[in-house]
């Protein structure tokens, strides 16, 4: 089994790189240490391998910078916060991290009272976690994106400026999101905590059912409908 050494870099851990004939149909990543050890199959084109690496890393990433800023506790103990000084006080059920959304940077869904946050948001700037805070905190007021609902989440006052960053974030994230040199995207596929991962069928479709750490296995976000709002973003169709 081939073994790549990397060096730590700024924003990204030392990583050790596990290249083997014998994994056809899976990848992962997990922290030993210091260091982030990527195993992957050999033969990967090289694009293909690099871009799945970054989304393996990052994901290892993210949830160790989730778990330094209290894990679930701290952010629904921030939401309760945020609640009280802008929102008069609106109860929720729950706020926890995610790392299942794609596009989203966090949802709500008035029904349970249930709010989720994309855990790429753990290393944003505080004003701008805050502030998808209150725009899902403001749909258990109001559902829709009305006056109203407008009115709710400027009492944030760095709502503007958190939403610019996010756009700008976006549009990184999607220059980055390219195909594979020969045109296709990705074969091997991360699950959302990072570690063994189902690569499609052979007819070309991913299973229905993918699992992730932070609870039961869910119906994949890109193909189920979502309950609940979804923090506008530029990748996505929705606008507030």
């Amino acid at each position: 089994m081939a073994v790549e050494y990397r060096p730590a870099e700024p924003g990204r851990p030392q990583l050790q790189i596990h290249r083997s004939p014998r994994r056809r149909r899976s990848a992962s990543a997990a922290l030993d240490g210091g260091a982030v050890v990527v195993r992957l199959p050999a033969g990967l084109g090289t694009a293909e391998e690099e871009r799945l690496i970054e989304q393996l890393v990052g994901r290892i990433t993210r949830r160790h910078r989730r778990d330094q800023l209290g894990g679930d506790v701290a952010l629904e103990a921030r939401a309760r916060r945020l609640a009280a000084r802008y929102l008069d006080g609106v109860a929720f059920r729950s706020v926890q991290w995610s790392s299942r959304m794609g596009r989203r940077h966090g949802s709500c869904t008035p029904e349970t009272r249930d709010i989720r946050i994309s855990d790429r948001l753990a290393s944003a700037p505080d004003w701008v976690l805050d502030a998808v805070l209150v725009h899902e905190l403001a749909h258990l007021r109001e559902r829709g994106h009305g006056p109203a609902f407008r009115a709710l989440v400027r009492r944030y006052p760095a709502t503007e400026r958190a939403r610019g960053w996010l756009e700008g974030y976006d549009a990184g994230r999607l220059a980055a999101a390219t195909p594979g040199d020969d045109g296709r995207l990705p074969a091997v596929i991360p699950d959302g905590d990072g570690r063994a991962a189902a690569m499609p069928d052979d007819d070309g479709r991913l299973p229905a059912v993918i699992g992730d750490r932070d609870g039961p296995a869910a119906a994949d976000p890109s193909s189920s409908p979502q309950d609940g709002d979804e923090f506008p973003s530029a990748s996505s169709s929705s606008s507030c």
